[in-house]
């Protein structure tokens, strides 16, 4: 596609995908009974094997595309608003254009979240054919070690085609803690991703034992000079993070299991990636009434929760819906067997 036109279809997909965030907005502010963001995964494999991630395997099989469309249309019928595809890492699924093609068909944003290590010029230009809306790559420090080999070195020609070619909009994600050894790295990160024309993110993520460990001094530096990186909007909001960051617990009501769920491999209502396990109720039966249920039930694991995508969709609801049930989500441990006995 000559620069020129390019240039337009890019303005164009970014007035088209405003105007849908807006149209998001008001529905989630009018109407609490249907999910504003869903994460489904398409595969649970991934190319790489980073210290501090518990999201992945080396085996797994990809998700057949007729069942993941039939999910889709799942989550469609719930009128979701954003369909986000994670892994394991999804570029790994060969189906993976027809399932964000599904995403828009059931008329929701379609987001990707990938390590980036896949990414070609062709591979771009097959995303903005298939209506991607958004993209998002974890690069965690300058140079790759053995805690992530997202590193800097690694993706920034991946980057450079991305600003070149993509007509989506891109995020640069950094972590601090979970071992990650320079958070200084991160700032390199975002400014580089600022350069290309890109929005710039910082989370905060368990250590390598699985446990939340408040930053130490050098990390909350850094994360307090990221967040100076972040465009106000509604999608960048998580004074929770800056609670969690100084070791302190945050108040909020977590709406995980209603306006925000995650479906794993295995077609089953999680509550978050790191609370696999709970509902842990197949997609095919969840309903208006289990959107109710969850959305009035306190999470105990929220006080220290680092999950920030549920933050920034419990953002919506956050001066109503008062929580009047309470539950303890069960350990990961435990899912082996839910999903056995729900066999």
């Amino acid at each position: 596609m000559p620069l020129w036109n390019l240039r337009t279809e890019r303005r164009r997909r970014t007035l088209n995908r405003r105007l849908r965030e807006l149209r998001l907005l008001a529905n989630g502010a009018l109407d609490t009974d249907h999910p504003i963001m869903a994460h489904i995964i398409p595969i649970r494999r991934c190319n790489l094997s980073c210290a501090y991630c518990n999201e992945y395997d080396d085996h797994s099989k990809p998700v057949p595309l007729e069942t993941i469309l039939h999910r889709l249309e799942l989550l469609g019928r719930l009128r979701t608003g954003v369909i986000t595809l994670s892994g394991g890492e999804p570029l790994l699924h060969p189906e993976l254009d027809e399932i964000i093609c599904g995403i828009r068909r059931n008329h929701a944003l379609a987001g990707l979240i990938t390590n980036g290590y896949l990414l070609t010029a062709e591979r771009v230009r097959r995303l903005n054919d298939a209506g991607l809306d958004y993209l998002q790559i974890s690069i965690d420090n300058v140079m790759p070690d053995d805690v992530s080999k997202k590193s800097l070195k690694v993706l920034d020609k991946k980057l450079e085609i991305l600003a070149e070619l993509a007509t989506f909009h891109v995020n640069i994600n950094s972590v601090l803690g979970g071992g990650i050894r320079n958070p200084e790295d991160a700032l390199v990160v975002g400014k580089r991703a600022m350069e290309l024309g890109f929005t710039s993110t910082v989370g905060i993520i368990h250590d390598g034992d699985g446990q939340l460990r408040p930053l130490a001094k050098g990390e909350r530096e850094v994360f307090l000079e990221m967040k100076k990186f972040e465009k106000k909007h509604f999608s960048r909001i998580n004074y929770f993070q800056e609670k969690i960051a100084n070791g302190e617990p945050s108040d909020w009501r977590c709406r995980a299991g209603s306006r925000y769920l995650y479906i794993c491999e295995n077609g089953l209502v999680h509550y978050c990636s790191q609370q696999r396990g709970f509902p842990a109720k197949p997609l095919e039966d969840y309903t208006i009434q289990d959107i109710r249920r969850e959305y009035v039930t306190q999470k105990s694991c929220a006080p220290f929760c680092t999950i920030s995508c549920v933050h920034q969709i419990s953002y919506f609801d956050f001066f109503r819906g008062e929580q009047t049930l309470t539950v303890e989500p069960v350990p990961e441990e435990r899912l082996v067997s839910i999903q056995a006995a729900g066999r």
